[in-house]
């Protein structure tokens, strides 16, 4: 699947339509972005073609919802009754020394959660009352308690979760999903990204990046409030079929430079040009939720002309259902270290889940009624999760916060492929470590690949002399998850 293999089957095609002097290489290529069958040009000129799986896929999409800065998941989904009962007492040695946290230095005192816990649909999954709405859709939910990362600080552990290394430059997951499949919309990216509560991740960009593959492979930020993609609009004085000729001028003058010269680049960036033409009439209407009923809006706590997570979720079913095959939902604000109010594990988790709780629940069940649930996999979670004793900088304060820990923390999945209203692995009694079923970071994204009908080990791009891969040297498929 490497660009440059392509780049050089058509080189040798170009010699030889040049010299039988009956074809024009602009002709050909021209067909190729018109939607024609020309097969010896559309691999590299038109790389969003969609690919079909190398495996027997359980689903044709992917929508991850990232709560960035790591939601405390022994507020939510992990339950321990013990670290309740031994709240505010000293953290054993065992479990702390030797140990790094990003806030927290000497002996912290533990901290049970001071939210009610009950279990909920069929498989009996644990959740607070933090987490009404998802309460309710228990019975499509898997949710993992065994997830675990190297990383503590929060763009090292995203970048991680996302591009399989903590440093920056390489691939994004979205990047390698849209690489190794393509597009189902001539019209719209094949990987789209919606950011609330206007902040990017810590990992930024990078985290929807595509590091050294095509450029052409990587997410495209919208917005849920004004134009929803940057310079999409038509500047003053330039109409429609103005912008067609000055696109078909560009067109020409990168085929002759993709002809000479042979580099991907070049042809990404003629894809891009009129993907981006035809963003123009696609993308409004996408992304007008207007055109939702007020029931369906109700459902979503989504407002028109917001900018909310709740909007985005509504977006992101609108995205998927247009054929997008990776969408991608950043929300900030997830950090509850006790800093001040809003980072409470009481009332500002309250709040925090009454913005986003409601949303999931209900693209969870719109995607369920319009029959896309089952072909369809939805992603909760953060980078990281939190400690199960008190934050140092705020252990003397009157709210309550936790610090990074990325030894073990929750998240869940539901949609096509995966066990239904299941949990998947535990914690110790206090929640320091994973007792059983370990699953990283690698093995998630290896899963995410597995379900789409990629693998992980076969999905590679070589650059600089080497194979790479979204999980690196390592991952494995979390098949105690799989249906």
């Amino acid at each position: 699947m490497n660009p440059h293999l392509h780049q050089l089957q058509n080189q040798t095609r170009r010699h030889f339509l040049r010299g039988a002097g009956q074809f024009s290489l602009g002709a050909i290529a021209l067909e190729a972005l018109l939607g024609s069958k020309a097969s010896a040009v559309t691999p590299v000129l038109n790389p969003f073609a969609p690919r079909p799986a190398p495996a027997p896929a359980k689903v044709k999409r992917v929508i991850y919802l990232h709560m960035s800065g790591g939601p405390p998941h022994l507020d939510i989904f992990d339950y321990k009754p013990e670290l309740v009962k031994r709240d505010g007492q000293n953290a054993p040695d065992a479990f702390v020394k030797g140990k790094t946290f990003a806030f927290t230095s000497g002996v912290p005192k533990l901290m049970g959660t001071p939210r009610s816990f009950t279990q909920h649909g069929d498989g009996g999954i644990w959740m607070s009352d933090a987490v009404p709405h998802f309460q309710s859709v228990a019975n499509e939910m898997c949710v993992i308690k065994s997830m675990h990362t190297e990383q503590f600080n929060h763009a090292p552990a995203e970048l991680l979760l996302f591009t399989g290394s903590a440093r920056q430059g390489r691939p994004s997951m979205g990047s390698w999903v849209t690489y190794g499949l393509g597009s189902e919309n001539d019209n719209l990216p094949g990987f789209v990204v919606l950011i609330s509560s206007g902040v990017q991740p810590s990992g930024g960009q990078s985290c929807w990046g595509t590091g050294f593959i095509p450029s052409v492979y990587q997410g495209v930020q919208c917005r849920s409030k004004g134009d929803p993609v940057l310079y999409v609009t038509d500047p003053p004085g330039m109409d429609r079929s103005l912008r067609r000729q000055s696109l078909d001028a560009l067109r020409d003058l990168n085929l002759e430079q993709a002809d000479t010269l042979g580099h991907p680049e070049t042809a990404t960036r003629i894809a891009q040009y009129e993907l981006a033409f035809r963003m123009q009439a696609s993308v409004p209407e996408v992304m007008d939720i207007t055109r939702e009923s007020a029931k369906t809006l109700e459902a979503y706590g989504a407002v028109p002309g917001e900018a909310s997570f709740a909007n985005n979720c509504l977006l992101g079913r609108r995205l998927l259902e247009q054929g997008v095959r990776f969408v991608h939902l950043f929300d900030w604000g997830w950090d509850f270290h006790g800093t001040g109010p809003s980072e409470d594990i009481r009332g500002g988790l309250s709040d925090k889940m009454r913005r986003t709780d409601k949303p999931v629940a209900a693209l969870i069940r719109d995607l369920r009624q319009r029959g896309m649930l089952d072909d369809t996999l939805i992603v909760w979670g953060g980078e990281f999760g939190r400690t199960p004793f008190r934050e140092g900088r705020t252990s003397g304060g009157d709210t309550l916060g936790r610090d990074h820990f990325p030894d073990a923390y929750s998240l869940f999945l539901a949609g096509g492929g995966v066990k239904k209203g299941f949990s998947h692995g535990e914690t110790d009694e206090l929640g320091f470590s994973v007792a059983t079923d370990k699953v990283h970071v690698h093995d998630l994204q290896a899963t995410i690949l597995h379900l789409l009908g990629l693998d992980h080990e076969r999905l590679t791009y070589r650059f600089q002399g080497r194979d790479f891969r979204l999980t690196d040297v390592h991952g494995s498929v979390v098949k105690g998850i799989l249906t």
